[in-house]
């Protein structure tokens, strides 16, 4: 009976790796991934699922904390203690490169967050390497070195990964200029800028931020048949012209990609408060297109296999620091990274820590100010 009873359990198990498996390769094009690397990373997966099984293993208990299955990476994790300058030695020695996110961990708004310089010059200091990873796509990474500037904080353009500069990588990617194609952007000139470094034309963005549409008897909004892809980025001047403008070449362009640059829900504008962030107006365009985009910033992988392709990085000797838990936590979980949850930015430590909570991060802190006395 215990014979039968342990086949069962490895059978049930292998079953749910190959459903895993499907599932991912499905959904891969979805988070800008092509279906064969979602078979690598899966087929990875799959191999130390089944040796688990053949072993008969049951998950790994953690010590101490609140024990939670991890949606983002499907093993038991556990809240740690809050991370401490005297308890970060360890995470800082085992982590060659840190790659923060911007609003809510360096800025909020146009405001420093307190402490951040000098963690920044002590990581450099102990040789880490240092990259900023932003879905906000409203810039381009020349944007970005302009606002780091204006801060005083010396970073190199090279260091700077945005969503708008995702977007672009992607189309150099699936070789979008060679179809002679064009782009239609719902969004600001950071996507624009970084479209025309790689010699892709486009229209729209804040070209139609003023554009009405007079809806009159037969009036019928005339659309560019060459728009090949729409790139929805966070766009402060969104309006029902450039929605409209959008879902007829999504709808009638034989073959349109939809591209987001992220779904995040809010935003930091200004230290006060949060602000609609880019889900509103992809949520727009899903609902009248009824398509889901192809996300190309957090937390898909496109941003972290350039820079590990680029630098020849080890994914797990990197720590995504972020606040947010669904982009910048499940970006560092779901790409073999450590991860650290900063509560200076969106997440509270109530919300990171109530059982409706399903993912954790490998270690958590007020802001990243911990991280030295």
């Amino acid at each position: 009976a215990r014979f039968g009873i342990e086949k069962m359990a490895k059978l049930g198990a292998l079953a749910l790796a190959y459903l895993v498996v499907l599932a991912m390769v499905s959904s891969a094009e979805s988070f800008g991934v092509a279906p064969s690397s979602a078979i690598f990373r899966s087929s990875t997966m799959l191999q130390a699922t089944s040796q688990r099984a053949s072993l008969a293993l049951p998950l790994r208990p953690g010590k101490g904390g609140a024990m939670r299955l991890s949606m983002s990476g499907g093993t038991a994790n556990v809240i740690s203690d809050k991370l401490t300058p005297a308890t970060a030695a360890t995470l800082i020695d085992a982590v060659d490169v840190f790659i923060f996110d911007c609003d809510g961990v360096i800025w909020k708004g146009d405001s420093l967050i307190p402490g951040v310089p000098a963690i920044l010059d002590k990581l450099r200091a102990a040789g880490k390497k240092i990259f900023f990873v932003t879905n906000n796509s409203t810039k381009s990474r020349k944007g970005y070195k302009a606002k780091f500037d204006s801060l005083g904080l010396k970073v190199q353009p090279e260091e700077i990964f945005s969503s708008s500069f995702a977007a672009a990588a992607y189309m150099e990617q699936i070789k979008f200029k060679e179809t002679g194609k064009k782009v239609y952007i719902v969004g600001e000139r950071g996507i624009s800028e970084e479209l025309d470094l790689i010699g892709v034309p486009w229209c729209g963005g804040e070209d139609d931020k003023d554009k009405e549409i007079q809806l009159v008897s037969g009036f019928a909004l005339p659309h560019d048949n060459t728009v090949g892809a729409v790139i929805c980025g966070f766009d402060r001047f969104v309006n029902y012209y450039k929605i409209q403008y959008a879902q007829l070449c999504i709808n009638e362009n034989p073959g349109c990609k939809f591209i987001a640059t992220n779904l995040d829900a809010v935003t930091h504008l200004t230290d006060a408060q949060e602000w609609a962030g880019n889900g509103a107006m992809v949520g727009a365009l899903k609902g009248c297109t009824g398509q889901e985009p192809i996300v190309v910033g957090k937390p898909s992988p496109l941003m972290i296999d350039y820079l590990c392709g680029k630098y020849g990085l080890k994914p797990d000797r990197i720590c995504m620091v972020g606040d947010r838990l669904d982009t910048d936590v499940v970006f560092g979980n779901s790409n073999g990274c450590k991860s650290i949850l900063v509560l200076s930015g969106v997440t509270t430590e109530d919300k990171y820590a109530n059982p409706a909570n399903k993912i954790i991060a490998s270690e958590y802190c007020n802001s990243i100010a911990d991280f030295y006395d």
